[in-house]
């Protein structure tokens, strides 16, 4: 994302995870080594035990980062669909969801009859634009083979090696593969010692339609996985019926041909990004009893799909990808980097922003809609809704409009020492003594003023008052004022227009009402229009009780 960028990295994490020791002790490093900006692709296993997560000890020493001027970028978890499920908690933090894109890696067997079926392998193609012979692998094993053993195609030792020479073989996604007793990985390796021109691996029908795993491994050799059953069952009608057997049942000639074709060839549908069914979501929570609070997370999202990325060789982190020096990886720590990338180039271009800066530009500027102007939606357990705040923050990044906002909402050091005196049941001696500042003797401020570019009430009991104020990076610009309130909410803006002079400050007055109680979350937003700036901030209220009025 910032080609521009130098990285200096930091080893923390092993295959087996972490010590938080460790990782605090890399923060440390960073911070002390001047970076600009953290990218944090890890996260607590669950939400930290005692009186509010804010106090963590990796929270604070992200805290701390962001007082000396880093910004701290890290994912917000892979627990998704699931409510709350992010891992990622403090105001000071950018969280990052992850999305699909619009890029597929499909690959195509054509059979003999004409026939042809979609199926997903990062392979090459098979050599020249000629048919090769299909063998079922239990049709050119050693009789004495155990079926399971010959089926998953994980030992060459059992093959006839006349009988698959320069043949397309067929295996199955067995039950081994579901318990990481097999992988596709040894599937190519052992079709390679075997001299296979390729392999073809069905869906086993007591196994269903199961989300087969490592179709994302690079392959060496011609391949295909059938991730559908009828796929499956429509190969395997052709197989047996082009197939000549003896009285015994065994093949003695192999008439079924196919090629396949080129599975490394990135296809682009044009859809609008769509948060991952794994992404973790909202709405944040202070504690480990679940306790909703009035922070937005996650805060914006980015790809985390399918994304190619260097890879160690030597890496134990993911079997399916072992000894390869490139991987497409999925996940909320593919979608950080992209943040974090996005962040070296704002600040390359303002090199004096703040960490505060740099994230409310790319909130206010993130699309909530894709280019036909359709809302983005989400994964849910089977199905697409429309997304949220709380599945993708303020929306799906969009790089261009982010380095130019026109607004920015400030938020410093001080603002947040506030922010955690205010969190209910947090005592006020244990964030002095975690931060180092007391606590306001008359601290009438609320989490919900916390100046961030979103607004967050996570129990609305009659009126809230919330106070925000914006920034002008750019020229002097007039701007109106929009809201589209969340159900159940009367949301009313003072002033309704303003002017603002270049790096001037504007004070805006929300005023929450609750006219009916809603025992859900609802979403709404407020725009402020200008004429070359639009600056988009989320709002995401819970009715508790209505006004008695």
């Amino acid at each position: 994302m910032a080609p521009g960028a130098r990285i200096a990295v930091y080893k923390a994490l092993y295959t087996f995870g972490g010590y938080m020791s460790d990782v605090v002790a890399a923060v440390d490093q960073a911070v002390e080594d001047g970076v600009d900006i953290l990218s944090l692709s890890a996260g607590p296993s669950s939400v930290p035990s005692g009186d509010s997560a804010f106090l963590d000890v990796l929270e604070l020493q992200l805290l701390f980062a962001t007082k000396a001027g880093v910004l701290v970028v890290q994912a917000a978890g892979n627990g998704g669909p699931s409510s709350s499920s992010v891992i990622s908690f403090s105001p000071w933090i950018t969280s990052v969801a992850a999305s699909i894109t619009d890029r597929k890696y499909n690959t195509t067997i054509v059979l003999g009859n004409g026939q042809s079926f979609t199926g997903t392998g990062l392979s090459p193609p098979t050599d020249g634009e000629i048919d090769y012979n299909i063998a079922a692998a239990a049709d050119v094993c050693v009789r004495n083979a155990t079926i399971i053993t010959v089926d998953s195609c994980q030992n060459p030792e059992p093959f006839i090696r006349p009988l698959v020479y320069r043949r397309l073989i067929i295996c199955t996604y067995t039950f081994e593969y579901e318990y990481e007793a097999a992988s596709i990985a040894t599937v190519a390796d052992t079709m390679m010692e075997i001299g296979a021109a390729g392999f073809i691996i069905t869906l086993d029908p007591n196994i269903g339609p199961e989300v087969v795993k490592g179709t994302m491994l690079t392959l060496q050799i011609p391949a295909i996985v059938l991730n559908d059953m009828q796929a499956s069952s429509a190969l395997w009608e052709y197989y047996n019926a082009n197939t000549i057997r003896d009285k015994r049942g065994q093949a003695v000639a192999f008439a079924a041909k196919a090629r396949i074709l080129d599975g490394r060839q990135a296809l682009y549908t044009g859809q609008a990004p769509v948060v991952a069914s794994y992404s973790s979501r909202g709405p944040d929570v202070k504690n480990a009893l679940m306790q909703t609070v009035d922070v937005l997370k996650p805060n914006v999202m980015a790809p985390g799909t399918s994304i190619w990325a260097a890879w160690s060789p030597d890496s134990e982190g993911d079997k399916y990808v072992k000894g390869q020096s490139f991987a497409l990886i999925s996940g909320t720590s593919m979608a950080t980097p992209h943040i974090a990338g996005i962040a070296a180039l704002i600040k390359q271009r303002h090199p004096k922003w703040g960490p505060d800066a740099i994230t409310s530009a790319m909130m206010t500027t993130a699309d909530r809609t894709g280019h036909s102007g359709a809302p983005i939606l989400a994964e849910s357990s089977n199905e697409l809704i429309h997304a949220t705040p709380f599945d993708f923050g303020a929306g799906s990044i969009n790089v261009s409009q982010a380095m130019k906002p026109g607004l920015i909402f400030n938020v410093t050091f001080k603002h947040y020492v506030q922010f955690l005196c205010a969190v209910p049941g947090i005592d006020v001696k244990s964030v002095k003594k975690a931060v180092g500042v007391a606590c306001p003797t008359k601290n009438k401020f609320k989490c919900s003023d916390l100046n961030l570019a979103s607004v967050t009430i996570s129990n609305l009991v009659g009126k809230r008052k919330v106070i925000r104020y914006v920034k002008n990076v750019s020229h002097k610009e007039k701007y109106t004022v929009h809201i589209k309130e969340p159900l159940g909410v009367n949301v009313t803006v003072v002033p309704e227009s303003f002017r603002i002079k270049r790096r001037g400050s504007r004070r805006l007055r929300l005023v929450f009402e609750a006219i009916e109680a809603t025992n859900a979350y609802t979403f709404g937003e407020m725009v402020l229009k200008g004429k070359k700036h639009i600056v988009r901030v989320p709002l995401a209220v819970y009715v508790g009780s209505a006004s008695s009025s």
